[in-house]
């Protein structure tokens, strides 16, 4: 606690003007080299073929997929604000989130690896056997528990990981920009690799693939993870008494940008589509297909970022909301127009181009798409403790996200519902499909996410946190944050006098 001392009496020596923190730069370089790192951990894996993985390595029947589906996102709601509250009354001297993060470490990888070993353990069964079918029931349940906490305590490390804003929204842009380079390469790999053994370029079975690229990309992101957790700081200090769970519902109850954000997400649930997968690998027969029409975006992505700062200037944050979230939806628009004539959605020629266009321009808003909602997030959590007087990072990261993920558990099993509605064979693979299914895997990557998730738009055009009324908010704090930390050192000195001497 002594560091932090040094840190909040300084800053009280500034002029009024600095006194909300903002000319402070807190986190240092090997901090800021954990921070990207541990962001690149979230996405460094392939995970974008988990539902083939699923589907057509392991043979999950699509029926059980439902189930599945319907039963993990259920038992996700329940653990995550059993887990939620847990966390918020958490109070040690490593501080509130960072012991948890560090208990995930271990046992998140050693899921993980489970996971992509499940080829192994159940080669060579049917889609229905009894065994493979429970035991996949049982891994799902385990690691959304692990998972819930992980993201639960990963929300609350980045909200307080720094008190100043702008040191917050530079760590969170340069994250995003930097492990743009890295993240993605899995993927992008993988990719490649599942299109040379489809058409017998490569000669490795396509289980053995999957398994040995799952393992690999789980361990490496896991050491990110671990490093991360061991090396960032909580510098945004936690009442001394913890909040009711009454008191931290009302809380969430009274957090009007909050409750936005919440609404929003739970009209985008009502999006619902089969994701471009299962439309690259079984209708155009390219499972590279993202790589390549990305490679133009791959280009304008990094630079995107760099106008971040200037675009949060020039226009409020309800703006660059509705503009990042809803510009990609509408592109799409123009895909399934131009696929829907000639079955042009068969045609590489045809399709590339336009996925290619409409993955370029929707790049020119990648870097406001990936900095403002979590900005947001931040500035949500923050506003809810200018409201009451403490912080709920636990609560209101699960409540901002439970009403969507109510949605989704129903919209995962109708996903699987609709696939076999449609006729999707299970394993048929590029070429095994009809025709009427290969274009319901088209309009349902395309047309249907859209239609259903337009009306998410709509809480956006209320959110009023800008101006006058943020900067008051983050003057507020500073000044009450102030007074916390000598309030826990305080506690501190009495719970431990021999620490002070």
């Amino acid at each position: 606690m002594a560091t932090e001392k040094t840190e909040v009496n300084e800053s009280a020596e500034q002029p009024a003007l600095k006194s909300a923190g903002k000319d402070r730069r807190y986190v240092g370089t090997k901090e800021t080299v954990s921070y990207v790192l541990y962001d690149i951990a979230q996405s460094f894996n392939i995970n974008k073929y988990n539902d083939i993985f699923i589907t057509d390595i392991v043979k999950i029947d699509l029926g059980f997929q439902s189930i599945v589906s319907f039963v993990v996102g259920i038992w996700d709601m329940i653990n995550d604000l059993f887990l939620a509250a847990i966390v918020d009354k958490t109070r040690t001297r490593w501080g509130k989130f960072k012991p948890w993060l560090i208990v995930y470490a271990l046992p998140g990888v050693a899921l993980s690896l489970l996971f992509w070993a499940l080829p192994v353990m159940f080669g060579g069964r049917s889609s229905t056997d009894v065994t493979k079918l429970v035991a996949f029931l049982v891994l799902q349940l385990v690691s959304n528990l692990a998972t819930s906490l992980k993201d639960i305590t990963r929300t609350g490390m980045l909200a307080t990981i720094t008190p100043n804003i702008i040191d917050r929204t530079r760590l969170i842009t340069e994250a995003n920009l930097l492990s743009g380079f890295v993240e993605k390469a899995p993927e992008i790999i993988m990719g490649l690799l599942i299109d040379l053994v489809n058409h017998g370029k490569l000669k490795i079975k396509m289980p053995s693939l999957y398994v040995s690229a799952g393992m690999a990309t789980s361990i490496v992101s896991g050491l990110f993870a671990i490093f991360f957790a061991l090396v960032a700081k909580e510098r945004v200090s936690q009442t001394v008494d913890r909040p009711s769970i009454k008191a931290s519902f009302k809380s969430i109850v009274t957090n009007k940008p909050l409750l936005l954000i919440t609404l929003s997400e739970f009209l985008s649930a009502f999006s619902i589509g089969s994701g471009t997968n299962y439309y690259y690998i079984n209708v155009l027969g390219l499972a590279t297909m993202s790589t390549i029409v990305g490679i133009p975006g791959a280009i304008v992505s990094p630079i995107s970022y760099s106008y971040v700062p200037w675009a949060r200037k020039k226009f409020s944050t309800k703006t660059l909301w509705v503009f990042g979230s809803h510009i990609s939806d509408f592109l799409m628009l123009g895909v399934f127009a131009i696929g829907s004539i000639n079955k042009n959605y068969k045609k590489l020629g045809a399709m590339i181009p336009a996925f290619m266009i409409r993955e370029t321009i929707w790049m020119f808003f990648w870097g406001i798409r990936s900095v403002i909602p979590e900005e947001m997030r931040n500035e949500a959590i923050d506003y809810g403790e200018w409201k009451t007087g403490y912080r709920n990072e636990g609560l209101t990261g699960v409540a901002k996200g439970l009403p969507k993920k109510l949605l989704d558990t129903f919209g995962a099993s109708l996903k699987t519902l609709i696939l076999s509605k449609v006729g999707y064979v299970e394993g048929a693979g590029f070429g095994g499909q009809t025709e009427k299914t290969e274009y319901s895997l088209f309009w349902m990557c395309t047309l249907l996410p859209v239609a259903t998730g337009i009306f998410s738009i709509i809480p956006k055009l209320f959110y009023d946190l800008n101006g006058e009324k943020k900067d008051r908010m983050y003057r507020e704090l500073y000044e009450r944050r102030m007074q916390t930390v000598k309030q826990v050192e305080a506690f501190n000195a009495e719970d431990n006098p021999e620490a002070d001497a």
